[in-house]
């Protein structure tokens, strides 16, 4: 007779992306099987993605510091053990974790299958058909567990409250709230930054614009942008991640990239327009819970071999820039319609 699973130990520890869509999937799970508890081990920053699931807790994993390297690892796994877990959901399936799963021979350890020939066979153009969802991929591992989770007819946090902090830079304007996030992590997944001030003009004219991103190049660009514009706050560099959380929960619509802020948004239920560059949401990255018709793609006809990657970091020269052949006026219309 097996085990009985009362504690299940979830791994991810990035990209921000991977980890927010972790959050639907336990969302459900929790749901559905609110007598497991759930330890996620992850980066210690991302812990407030979690903040609103019931029985979730967070081991924060300090990969750069005490945790490092094999004898780090070997660490971890003794903390890990004092929490008595009975199974472990890896939804990474790298090599620190299948350094773990060493560690933790004696219970079951079941690693997420992330499809790698099939995307193989997606970027190189063998096939281009719609790939399984990552959310999906996730929910697969808690199946093999013996959890199946069903990820239709979710729920979401409500709206958070905000601070007066924060009250102060977005104010309490009764239009619209657009969060608008400009960057990825390579430049082919972008958008051309003067195409994205001319939807950021025009929405701004009729609506609150207020933009999101990280780093200091990224909040001198925003900082820019915002200058230029009635009705434009730059949140980054400005706001905490809780209360940048708060703000998105409040959001009517976030525009992002194929990038993390896509799936934060997402994990609160936000409509999400997604912008796809030389990335196609074919291989599984597709915010959750969005119609198909809010993923705006670059023209394939222009540029035949989208994808040339999954992540965005492969391409032809000549493909920086494809995210140009979809309009401005594609962007605004498909954002006011999501309004109405």
């Amino acid at each position: 007779m097996s085990k009985i699973i009362k504690h299940i130990l979830v791994i991810r520890l990035s990209a921000m992306g991977d980890v927010a869509m972790i959050v639907p999937v336990l969302s459900a799970f929790t749901q559905q099987y609110p007598d497991v508890k759930v330890t996620v081990l992850t980066r210690e920053f991302f812990a407030p993605f979690f903040r609103d699931l019931s029985n979730v807790c967070i081991f924060p994993a300090d990969v750069k510091g005490k945790h490092k390297g094999l004898l780090g690892l070997y660490k971890l796994s003794k903390e890990l053990k004092t929490l008595h877990i009975d199974a472990v959901a890896d939804l990474h399936n790298v090599i620190r974790s299948k350094i773990l799963k060493f560690f933790f021979s004696e219970i079951k350890f079941i690693q997420i299958d992330k499809g790698r020939e099939e995307k193989k066979a997606l970027t190189s153009g063998r096939i281009i058909k719609q790939l399984k969802t990552t959310h999906q991929r996730y929910a697969d591992v808690f199946e093999t567990l013996g959890y199946k989770i069903d990820l239709r007819n979710p729920s979401f946090p409500e709206q958070s409250k905000l601070n007066d902090k924060t009250l102060s830079i977005v104010g309490t304007d009764t239009r619209k709230w657009i969060g608008i996030a400009p960057f990825a992590q390579y430049e082919p997944k972008m958008y051309p930054l003067e195409l994205m001030e001319s939807v950021i003009g025009t929405l701004s004219k009729t609506h609150k614009i207020l933009l999101f991103g990280g780093g200091k190049k990224e909040i001198e660009t925003l900082n820019s942008i915002t200058s230029k514009f009635d009705n434009v706050e730059n949140l980054a560099g400005n706001l905490s991640l809780n209360e940048e959380l708060d703000v998105i929960s409040n959001l009517d619509v976030m525009l992002s990239m194929d990038s993390g802020n896509a799936h934060i948004a997402a994990m609160f239920g936000i409509k999400v327009i997604s912008i796809w560059g030389v990335t196609h949401p074919f291989s599984g990255f597709s915010p959750f819970n969005q119609p198909e018709d809010y993923a705006l793609l670059s023209d394939r006809n222009q540029y035949p071999k989208i994808p040339t990657s999954i992540y965005g970091n492969k391409y032809p020269e000549n493909y920086k820039e494809v995210s140009r052949s979809i309009s401005p006026e594609q962007i605004i219309e498909k954002i006011n319609l999501a309004l109405e």
